[in-house]
């Protein structure tokens, strides 16, 4: 199923509740306000629905204000907010009214990030891949202004992952003429063997679609993180190649 399928509750819940009341009230699902109650300390202990309600709205929020992080949401940013997250035609309505009720300001957003942090802190590849997806919004009009950097920096903090995560993520889609792919694994070229061995190990266990399928994830970041495995795949195979890794 796709993410979109949970959205039409959530629109309501966003403009009466405020971005909380969006995120965690009646449209994410009363399963998280019953953990909540219940006082369990693991996120994760979250129905497979919850979270998926609660990511696809934060989805949507967080889009919206990267959108707006430079003072203007422009059509191609719109267009590509439609492409990368594969939003069906029948669900753009509902889609559409939260996006426009979140795109009035860029403020407000920490609070989806810092949930979306709590919740998949132990599946640091969906953070991952949200925040590659709202760097490739940022980068429709062809340019990162300095307000939009900042906005993807906080969010990557909020997310709790770490500076050397968000550098990575940023060589790929800022540097991609540059990039090498030592960044892209997240070392130094001067790391050893060892080590660079070590960090494709990680990347690929954390970015695994198995992984995101057994979490629950929706049909549309299964997808994005068979591309970034890909991409992994492809730079440990030039590295290997240089090195004449064994």
């Amino acid at each position: 199923m796709s993410m979109w399928g949970k959205v039409i509750g959530s629109v309501a819940g966003f403009a009466v509740g405020g971005p909380l009341g969006a995120l965690l009230g009646a449209a994410a699902g009363h399963a998280l306000d019953r953990s909540r109650a219940q006082q369990r300390p693991n996120p994760g202990a979250a129905s497979i629905e919850t979270r998926q309600t609660a990511f696809t709205i934060a989805v949507i929020v967080l889009s919206a204000k990267m959108a707006k992080a430079d003072g203007t949401v422009t059509r191609d940013e719109i267009n590509t907010f439609k492409t990368i997250f594969n939003i069906p035609s029948e669900e753009m309505p509902n889609v559409g009214r939260l996006f426009d009720e979140a795109r009035q300001d860029a403020e407000g957003f920490e609070p989806y990030a810092a949930q979306m942090g709590e919740m998949f802190t132990h599946n640091p590849a969906v953070l991952e891949s949200l925040l590659s997806g709202l760097f490739e919004i940022a980068l429709a009009d062809g340019v990162v202004q300095s307000s939009e950097m900042q906005f993807l920096e906080k969010v990557a903090q909020e997310f709790r992952l770490e500076r050397a995560t968000f550098e990575r993520i940023k060589a790929v889609h800022m540097e991609e003429d540059k990039e090498t792919p030592y960044q892209i694994l997240g070392v130094s070229r001067n790391a050893s063997d060892k080590d660079v061995k070590s960090a494709y190990r990680t990347l690929i266990r954390e970015n695994h679609p198995d992984k995101l399928i057994a979490q629950g994830m929706p049909q549309d970041f299964i997808d994005l993180a068979t591309e970034k495995m890909a991409r992994i795949n492809g730079a440990y195979e030039k590295i290997e190649r240089e090195r004449a890794l064994s």
